[in-house]
């Protein structure tokens, strides 16, 4: 059985609605009429200015929205000049948006209410649902507007902001600078701030939404409605919790073909994730598994809000590379030392051709000045300098990307560097050519730099932060050129799997026995040792002969899963005498040690000759749905945890890189005149272990631990399979 399909159909799948969770099954129509209404209303909306909704009546009406506004208050009245209506069906025009600001033991009633007036889409600001525990009262609403064909956005959200209406339905600052970065925030009050911020770093903004308890629409709806949103350059999401994991990869890896996505996840500790999920109602999930499916879907993780921002800036205006050859242009020796050593953090290469590197800088540059790159124009190089020779890495075919250093120094003025930087930065944005400028000094550094930032070049502090925007650009223009691969899946007879995990369920157990782990590793085509199991001591004899000398004893018991902390493993046994011992000992430790335990026998294998030991395995992560993890194995791997995650499906060059990101991918390569591993086969183990947990859904753990790694084209041997099952999916 092998399928495949394009990234962007696979995030193109629909599914029903899911109870008190996101959806991307949008009855109600476009979601075009949420960001571009034809009409607005306010449910409690107040004439008392300390009240939410004046507030988001206040900002609609001041960011010349078009189209009407209609307050709604059950007194009547006047709002900010407007007719305040009793209720919503009372309004004659079309109402495609309603936000409802209102004590959460009425909203239902609202809700019902804006159903009957065949509202499209509503934005319940108010809070105390899910968050606060009341779950079921957020699943009531979200079940009445789906029967009557609405979405719903929130609860628990400050409203939204779309540049394309000139909509601000906030209840946050009353302006909002328009631009093409639009940020999506579950963090209402988070979300308020960001509002500020960008108004400070001068980020013009596509839409600002915040997705609250994401009870129906979340991020992945919006992403797929901002990914083809015209107005829309950089998509940027804060995250506490996910929902609808499995749907949110596939849509995520889809956008980032598009566009850049730039994600800031909190509850990355475990304080922090308990916090996370008190505060929204949703689970944050490992964050280990987090940063590498993000990885997978070429999103770039912020690890704070100013790293974000300044992403976000830095895209929003650059064109992507058309290579991958860089230049420092310096006039501090020190200063562009430490950008050489950014440059390889974070992967930005250097160009090194020293010939032509001369051959481009020479006019520009001192006698006692340097060529080679970081290109020193030294400390007393004038504006005419710098000029000079970012003139010659902008005309220059070879040099894609540039890095313009500055120390302050006695030779220029604020005025003329502020200058400088202007003239180039135009310069290499008609040449379309990527260029960050990192300005060291004082004082009149810092006017400079708010000067520039006001003008949204791309200007930093440290040259770090300026090499990492650049670096991200470079990450963010790889993965976009690797195109939407097919998802591959290995060949298996899942039906028969699948019988053997129910009988299991059958049998109440929650996990497979040795005989039983075999079969389904054979089946699924995974190389395991041949083994037996031997209910006495003669058929372990007998079952040792047969599969050949030396052999692994292991107790076979549904009590017992770590067998060899109870003394029910032994090994490299050669003959028949070791054997017998082995037996009898394996026998009396596991009786002594767990004498409840039922003991079905010991399990007879052959001895697997020594490889490298890595381990694979497979799960239903609580956030992301199937998942599939590699790293070193053996007996230490709870130890170094050197172990990198993918979400399922997944294509074999996604498998690639989940094996060359972890710490010991050296040891694949062979060291010490060692041969290189059969890396090719350990792709193909993950594979086949991504298309047990897809297509099983009674299986939630699957690991192998050693999967046994031979040299280059000779294969691996899966040594030990532990398989978990769960018995709320099973057909009885």
């Amino acid at each position: 059985m092998t399928s495949s399909g394009s990234r962007g159909k696979l995030g193109r799948a629909k599914s029903g609605p899911r109870p008190g969770g996101g959806g991307s099954d949008n009855r109600s129509g476009d979601m075009h009429y949420m960001f571009n209404p034809r009409g607005v209303a306010v449910i409690g909306a107040s004439s008392n200015p300390s009240k939410i909704g004046h507030k988001v009546v206040s900002n609609i009406l001041n960011s010349k929205y078009k189209g009407p506004v209609y307050p709604i208050n059950p007194g009547g009245g006047e709002v900010l000049g407007h007719k305040a209506y009793r209720s919503i069906t009372d309004v004659d025009g079309i109402v495609d948006l309603a936000l409802i600001a209102i004590p959460s033991k009425y909203v239902l009633d609202a809700v019902v209410e804006c159903g009957k007036k065949g509202v499209k889409y509503l934005v319940v600001i108010t809070s105390g649902f899910a968050e606060t525990g009341n779950v079921a009262e957020e699943q009531q609403l979200v079940r009445t507007a789906r029967e009557m064909g609405m979405r719903i956005l929130g609860p628990n959200v400050f409203g939204l902001y779309s540049a394309s209406s000139s909509m601000n339905a906030t209840f946050g600052p009353e302006n909002i600078l328009p631009g093409n970065v639009a940020i999506i925030t579950q963090s209402g009050a988070l979300g308020v701030a960001m509002i500020g911020k960008s108004a400070v770093e001068n980020i013009g903004m596509s839409t600002i939404i915040s997705v609250g308890n994401k009870s129906d629409v979340d991020e992945n709806d919006l992403l797929q409605y901002l990914m083809d949103q015209d107005d829309t350059r950089v998509i940027m999401m804060y995250m506490e919790g996910i929902k609808g994991g499995e749907h949110l990869v596939q849509t995520l890896k889809e956008a980032s073909l598009k566009k850049p996505v730039i994600v800031i996840k909190s509850g990355r500790s475990k304080r922090g994730a308990v916090a996370a999920a008190s505060h929204t109602g949703s689970l944050a999930g490992a964050d280990e598994i987090f940063t590498s499916v993000m990885d997978q879907c070429g999103v770039m993780r912020a690890e704070s809000l100013d790293e974000a921002f300044n992403l976000c800036k830095f895209f929003s205006t650059s064109p992507m590379p058309r290579g991958n050859n860089t230049v420092i242009v310096t006039n501090g020796g020190g200063i562009g030392v430490m950008a050489t050593d950014a440059c390889e953090k974070y992967g930005v290469e250097l160009y090194d051709d020293q010939d032509k590197l001369k051959k481009i800088f020479g006019p520009a540059t001192p006698d006692f000045g340097s060529t080679k790159n970081p290109v020193d124009i030294t400390g007393q190089a004038t504006p005419e300098f710098y000029d000079d020779a970012l003139g010659a890495a902008i005309d220059s075919p070879d040099i894609h990307s540039i890095m313009a250093l500055y120390c302050e120094t006695a030779v220029f003025t604020t005025d003329t560097l502020t200058d400088m930087v202007l003239r180039n930065y135009k310069r290499c944005r008609e040449a379309g050519k990527p260029v960050v400028f990192n300005l060291v000094g004082g004082k009149s550094i810092k006017g400079c730099m708010e000067r520039l930032t006001d003008s949204n070049v791309p200007v930093f502090e440290g040259s770090y932060t300026a090499v990492a925007c650049l670096g991200a650009l470079y990450e963010y223009d790889r993965y976009r050129k690797l195109g939407a691969d097919t998802i591959e899946e290995g060949v298996m007879d899942i039906g028969r799997i699948r019988e053997i995990l129910n009988g299991v369920l059958d049998d109440d157990r929650g996990f497979l026995l040795p005989h039983e782990a075999s079969e389904v590793m054979e089946l699924a085509g995974l190389p395991y040792p041949k083994s037996r199991i031997a209910s006495t001591l003669d058929q372990a004899v007998s079952h040792a002969e047969e599969i050949g000398y030396p052999v692994v004893l292991k107790v076979a018991s549904r009590d017992i899963l770590h067998k060899s902390d109870v003394g029910g493993v032994a090994l490299d046994l050669d003959d028949r005498q070791e054997l017998m011992d082995a037996y009898q000992a394996i026998m009396q430790n596991c009786k002594t040690r767990m004498p409840d335990a039922r003991i079905t026998g010991v399990e007879v294998s052959e001895m697997v000759k020594k490889g490298t030991e890595v381990i694979v395995g497979a799960r239903r992560d609580i956030a992301f749905g199937p998942i599939v993890m590699f790293g070193l194995g053996g007996i230490y791997v709870e130890v170094m945890k050197d172990v990198a995650f993918r979400a399922v499906p997944l294509n074999r060059e996604e498998v690639t890189h989940m094996i060359q990101e972890i710490r010991s991918y050296p040891l694949l390569l062979g060291v010490r005149g060692e041969k290189r591993k059969d890396i090719p086969n350990i792709v193909k183990a993950v594979i086949k272990l991504a298309t047990l947990i897809r297509n099983c859904p009674e299986i939630t753990d699957i690991e192998i631990n050693p999967l046994m790694v031979y040299e280059q084209g000779s294969g691996v041997k899966a040594v030990d399979a532990r398989i978990m099952v769960e018995g709320l999916e099973h057909s009885r």
